[in-house]
């Protein structure tokens, strides 16, 4: 499968970047300690600058001149079109609009060093270039956990980023809790509040970029609450059939297989169906992660059900269809939020939300 990691031929090296461990492929540097913003720029190979330059085309045809007809060809701009260069190899890196404003890469690293005040919380971690170098992403930890149970089961904070420089999307930032046990990513909302903040490439796009990190603020409130939620979750009991149950609803892929679930159909759904729930089960009821005081048997054990399936069971075509499944508001993190609005009706409403009474 296609890595899709920039190469560099000029330095012989990809683009990317790991905190001791191994990049995708074993391609890319991997480094001992947390670097600076600076050092993760170079280890990245993300030192390089983008442009806009003007677009031209040629018209050919038939030119009238003085001294006769003749075939040839015209210049010509065309309006309000730029190409994205990379300054350094010259790679031309999209098509974009007049409005379309480049953010550097410098400037998405100093968009995390603003989360924390300063450089001195942020640990990055992660960081490279993909294609010809159109598109970048940087994971950094933040300071702090969030704790479950007795503090045995421990949760790391990230934040993801991830921009291009051909036009083709926002620059995008999500707040992203990682189990430990099991390298669960736990990508959950709470009612209006977003763990994402997207900023379009316009006018404006890097006093938006400097003034992001007051709205991740409301990552430190996400996880306080989550981190209650969680904690009462953990001593929630729940049965094996309500926990199959949540996985069967937060799964389930459409009206109709909801229809047949909740008529007690189960037999009449497709076969890939089942044989998610059943993998979706089996992670639940049996993985090493789940036998802990704060997942066995518990409704915090069963959400894990649901996210540690698609971290650590589901397969994906790449590593760049998984993020973009578990981080990017694909798949994954849907199902995932489903998983979180049915256990918290759950802990209000009990097993009636499950239509098991």
């Amino acid at each position: 499968m296609a890595h899709n990691i920039n190469y560099n031929s000029e330095t012989g090296k990809y683009s990317f970047f790991s905190v001791k461990e191994k990049a995708w492929h074993g391609l890319g540097q991997i480094v001992e300690k947390y670097p600076t913003s600076s050092e993760a720029i170079r280890h990245a190979g993300l030192d390089y600058e983008v442009v806009k330059s003007s677009l031209y085309t040629k018209a050919s045809g038939i030119i009238q001149t003085s001294g006769g007809i003749e075939i040839g060809s015209t210049e010509l701009a065309v309006p309000d079109c730029f190409a994205t260069i990379r300054t350094d190899s010259n790679a031309v890196l999209g098509v974009v609009g007049k409005d379309y404003q480049i953010v550097q890469n410098r400037e998405a690293f100093s968009f995390f060093d603003a989360i924390v005040g300063g450089g001195d919380g942020i640990l990055y971690e992660t960081a490279g270039a993909l294609g010809q170098g159109e598109r970048i992403f940087i994971t950094a930890k933040l300071p702090d956990y969030i704790r479950v149970g007795n503090g045995d089961d421990v949760t790391e904070k990230y934040i993801f980023l991830t921009t291009s420089h051909d036009g083709s999307g926002s620059i995008t930032a999500a707040f992203t809790p990682i189990r430990i046990v099991c390298q669960n990513t736990l990508n959950a909302s709470l009612r209006s509040m977003s763990n994402v903040v997207r900023i379009r490439h316009t006018s404006g796009a890097k006093q938006r970029l400097d003034d992001a990190h007051k709205v991740m603020g409301l990552a430190d409130r996400l996880s306080s609450q989550l981190e209650g939620i969680f904690n009462e979750w953990s001593k929630v009991k729940v049965t094996d059939i309500e926990v199959k149950k949540l996985i069967q609803l937060a799964l389930c892929p459409n009206t109709e297989t909801l229809a047949l679930i909740k008529k007690g159909a189960e037999d009449e759904v497709s076969t890939v169906f089942k044989n998610t729930v059943e993998d979706a089960f089996a992670y639940a009821m049996a993985s090493e992660s789940q036998q802990m005081d704060t997942t066995k048997g518990t409704l915090f054990g069963a959400y894990n059900g649901v996210t540690g399936y698609y971290q650590n069971v589901r397969k994906y075509k790449d590593n760049e269809a998984k993020l973009q499944s578990i981080v990017m508001g694909g798949t994954a993190q849907g199902k995932a939020q489903k998983a979180f609005e049915l256990c918290t009706a759950f802990q209000a409403d009990g097993a009636e939300i499950l239509n098991l009474n």
